[in-house]
């Protein structure tokens, strides 16, 4: 923003102008798509000044710095890296803070992806990665060890939406010396800010809620002190991670309008799963926001709203009944991410990436994003969907 605000400014507010400098760019509304690798320089003196702005188009260039400054500002935070995917951001903070020897812990109910890279990557390095319960809270202290380096969550979890005890987690880390990092893409930092908490890094999937289009494939990951960032920024810088700047523009887009999306996300999705909570072929509901949700007290406190992010855990039947439920439905194609404006189903396979807390429902659990499409229209699909699963019971 040109001019300075005399009192601090709301969240929706923030994001409307972070990022912003139209005196900058002739007046123009949305900065606009700076495509560059090459950077030119008119002298020697100019190439030769280490305190030179941008010097190439992969380590830093006007869209990024928009995109990084505005999301440091809504994750409060002191500045942010990006890359081209959420799986990218999370990869290239875990490897700027850790290093062979090291032993980190990860929660179990992590995004499958990243325990792919943690089982693969981390051990292959000679990093030693231990799960443990997201719902330890103080309990974490008793998982530390001397060469304990990294504490990482997500919160709420991937599938089954556990809420974590972050400012419980990150003051125990704190006192330790230990960094610790939370996957933030289901608030989109709107919702939850951990820093706030004691977090050290923020990392996001700006693909999902930030973009809000589907359309996106970016990271985000928000350091809380300059320290952090200049530690964030090298490990980027080495391992060439950064963002194209057309996702970049398009998620300084997404920006604009996420605290409208995410509201009416909200909406939909707990008039969705309030219905889903009576159905008889359901065991459960996933769904924090939910007054029945072993979660809810915890969301309560921590969070200031939801998403459109729910689960649900089918009682045990036949495979038939279940593809004649997923198939049978005609709002909610089958896709793997979440966030945009659409609504969409994943199957989840979580006995394959639970080991703290094993999986031992027997019942499907499918993910659904419930999108901005009118509720009673969902509710319906879902209506006809479940005749048919039951007729195969």
């Amino acid at each position: 923003m040109s001019r300075k605000s005399k009192k601090p400014l709301g969240p929706n507010t923030k994001l409307m102008h972070a990022g912003r400098n139209p005196d900058a760019f002739f007046g123009l509304a949305n900065l606009p798509v700076g495509r560059c690798s090459t950077i030119m320089y008119p002298s020697l003196e100019a190439y030769e000044n280490p305190n030179h702005k941008f010097r190439y188009g992969r380590t830093g260039n006007p869209v990024s710095e928009a995109f990084e400054l505005a999301m440091a500002e809504l994750e409060g935070g002191y500045n942010a890296i990006t890359g081209p995917s959420g799986l990218a951001a999370i990869t290239t903070a875990v490897l700027a803070f850790v290093k062979a020897g090291d032993h980190v812990l990860f929660c179990d109910s992590i995004y499958p992806p990243t325990r792919i890279f943690c089982d693969n990557t981390l051990t292959r390095m000679g990093v030693e990665v231990e799960y443990y319960d997201p719902l330890i809270g103080k309990g974490i202290e008793k998982k530390i060890r001397r060469n304990t380096s990294l504490i990482y969550m997500e919160s709420p979890g991937s599938a089954t939406f556990e809420i974590q005890d972050v400012p419980a987690i990150a003051s125990i880390a704190k006192k330790r010396g230990i960094v610790t990092m939370l996957d933030n893409s289901w608030s989109g930092g709107l919702l939850f800010r951990p820093i706030e908490h004691g977090v050290n890094i923020a990392i996001q999937s700006a693909t999902k809620y930030v973009g809000g289009h589907s359309d996106i494939s970016l990271g985000v990951a928000v350091a809380d002190t300059q320290k952090n960032y200049r530690t964030l920024k090298r490990g980027a810088l080495h391992l060439g991670t950064c963002a194209a700047p057309d996702e970049l523009w398009l998620a300084l887009r997404g920006l604009r309008t996420m605290p409208v999306r995410m509201k009416q996300n909200a909406q939909n999705a707990l008039k969705v799963a309030q219905w889903l909570e009576k159905r008889p072929e359901i065991k459960r509901v996933y769904y924090p926001a939910l007054k029945n949700d072993p979660n809810h007290k915890l969301w309560k406190r921590d969070f200031s709203g939801a998403n459109g992010l729910i689960a649900i855990l089918l009682k045990e039947a036949p495979k038939k009944a279940v593809s004649q439920f997923v198939n049978n439905l005609n709002l909610f194609p089958i896709g793997s991410s979440w966030g945009g404006y659409e609504s969409l189903l994943q199957p989840q396979a979580l006995e394959n990436c639970r080991s703290a807390v094993p999986w031992t429902e027997r019942g499907a659990c499918l993910r659904l994003q419930i999108g901005l499409e009118d509720p009673e229209d969902l509710i319906a699909d879902l209506q006809q969907a479940f005749e048919r699963f039951n007729k195969y019971c």
